[in-house]
């Protein structure tokens, strides 16, 4: 199971690979499960990328996410406050 920094640094690997410091712990980690990978150099820097079990993975978690605020607003529903 991913931790939440996993996670997020996952989905900043999909959103913003450029900005993502390559010193982070959590990149380790992602590489040894195969969710990411890192392109060859291009100049001085690489550069992670998600794999497909990594796409697979944010893909699973934002189905999951929409599904449940789906059944949040079912009608009937108690708002809170």
């Amino acid at each position: 199971m991913l931790s939440p920094h996993e996670l997020a640094t996952l989905m900043l690997v999909r959103h913003a690979p450029d900005q993502i410091d390559m010193t982070r712990t959590e990149l380790d980690t992602l590489l040894g499960c195969r969710l990411i990978s890192l392109e060859p150099p291009c100049g001085e820097r690489r550069r992670p990328t998600l794999t497909p079990a990594g796409a697979s993975l944010l893909d699973a978690a934002a189905r999951l996410e929409r599904k449940r605020r789906r059944e949040g607003a079912m009608p009937g529903d108690a708002s809170p406050g």
